[in-house]
């Protein structure tokens, strides 16, 4: 038994399909993007390849939070953009359906996401972004194995430098190996190798042995003659340097989550500071969800071309419109956060504008005959083509008169 209406059905095919595809695109770039960034950095610290995919599984949840209503956009934009393109929209239009009735399930989906984006934004992306900061603090600190880095020298417990020519099997392998090992009786070991291996040791975890083959040991004392000794195998144990523990969660109002963020924001024992920019970061939160109870009725304004015009000018006003209201809110966060003005103003002041032009425009679509939000935008569109049109072909029939005198001489002037 189908619990919606065919014509319910059919909006919510329309909306679907380029919805998801719209935000696995706007997801997929942005990983992508920052994927390329991080195996550099990787690549970098010299650390495993797998902790790439790691960081870039704890970013899904800040990325989704932008990417979802992107797509809830773009997704019910082209679903009403088809239905005008096709006179659908003019269809349902004269028997009696308005706008709001046939926002019913773009509505509809636009709740379930709204919930999903709470969940996100609130509780799931602070955490995800603190194990982020761990996993970056951990590959820099030299906790995942990459602390030694190859034609490099590294520096190991105050008391040895150690440098490798190459390394294979993910660095537990090593070859070409030199260390220059020192005590506090001035004593000196230079050490030389051909290759060598890291062992575990099960009496200290903070002790490793490094079994090298085929290779030299000088021994420098003050006041003595070096001595030198060949080895088919020695094995050298190397201190790890002391690893601090990375910071507790919540040195940054984005770590908060949703009970912490209220605790301190509304807290007078908290420092100013810290209300500030938890009131920040709880008010630019609330009003980015909050927006998107306002996306379905700026999709219809922008849906809607003028009538014998297919034109897409409102796709793009769309995607400039949410990025840039996106960025503001940004910036107003910012600046509350310092404690310049106050977040109410900062931030729901951009809202209550973007909403009130959002209600103008869809007003002209839904209820003023031949209304067009963007007409004068549309207008400027179309002349500015067909001016480009004329230029080119002005230049093609040119191009073509001089292709046509060259070919034929005798159309040419005599001298």
């Amino acid at each position: 038994m189908n619990i919606l209406p065919a014509l319910d059905r059919y909006i919510l095919r329309l909306v679907i399909v380029p919805m998801v595809s719209v935000f696995v695109l706007a997801a997929s770039l942005l990983l992508l993007d920052k994927m390329l960034r991080l195996f550099d950095f990787v690549a970098v610290e010299g650390g495993p390849i797998a902790i790439v995919f790691k960081m870039l599984g704890a970013l899904i949840p800040e990325y989704a939070s932008l990417a979802i209503p992107l797509g809830l956009m773009l997704g019910i934009l082209f679903a009403f953009r088809k239905l005008a393109t096709s006179s659908e929209l003019d269809i349902l239009r004269a028997v009696g359906m308005s706008y709001l009735r046939l926002l019913r399930v773009p509505y509809m989906i636009t709740a379930v996401l709204v919930a999903v984006n709470i969940a996100l934004v609130f509780y799931i992306q602070p955490v995800s972004r603190y194990y982020y900061e761990q996993l970056e603090y951990d590959l820099r600190s030299g906790a995942l194995g990459a602390s030694i880095k190859v034609g490099e020298f590294t520096t190991l417990a105050d008391r040895m430098a150690l440098r490798i020519e190459e390394s294979e099997d993910e660095g537990r392998r090593l070859k070409g190996i030199f260390a220059r090992i020192s005590d506090e009786d001035g004593q000196v070991l230079s050490v030389s190798a051909r290759e060598g291996t890291f062992l575990a040791t099960t009496d200290s975890p903070e002790t490793i042995i490094l079994q090298l083959t085929d290779g030299t040991i000088v021994q420098d004392e003050p006041g003595a003659t070096p001595r030198v000794l060949s080895f088919t195998r020695h094995d050298l144990p190397i201190d790890l340097p002391a690893i601090e523990q990375f910071r507790q969660r919540g040195e940054a109002e984005r770590e908060y989550i949703l009970p912490e963020l209220l605790r301190i924001g509304w807290d007078s024992g908290q420092t100013e500071e810290a209300r500030d920019g938890s009131q920040a970061s709880f008010n630019f939160r609330l009003v980015e969800v909050v927006m998107m109870l306002m996306l379905p009725l700026l999709a219809v304004a922008l849906a809607i071309p003028p009538k014998r015009s297919t034109s897409a000018l409102g796709v793009f006003v769309s995607i400039i419109m949410v990025v840039s209201y996106h960025k503001i809110n940004q910036y107003g966060e910012d600046i509350a956060a310092l404690g310049r003005i106050d977040p109410i103003i900062a931030l729901w002041g951009p809202f209550v504008l973007f909403a009130a032009l959002i209600f103008w425009m869809f007003y002209q679509v839904a209820y003023v005959p031949g209304g067009q939000p963007i007409g004068a935008l549309e207008n400027a569109a179309a002349n500015l083509g067909k001016k480009m049109r004329q230029l080119f072909r002005r230049r093609k029939h040119r191009s073509d008169a001089f292709v046509t005198d060259v070919a034929d001489p005798a159309t040419a002037p005599a001298e």
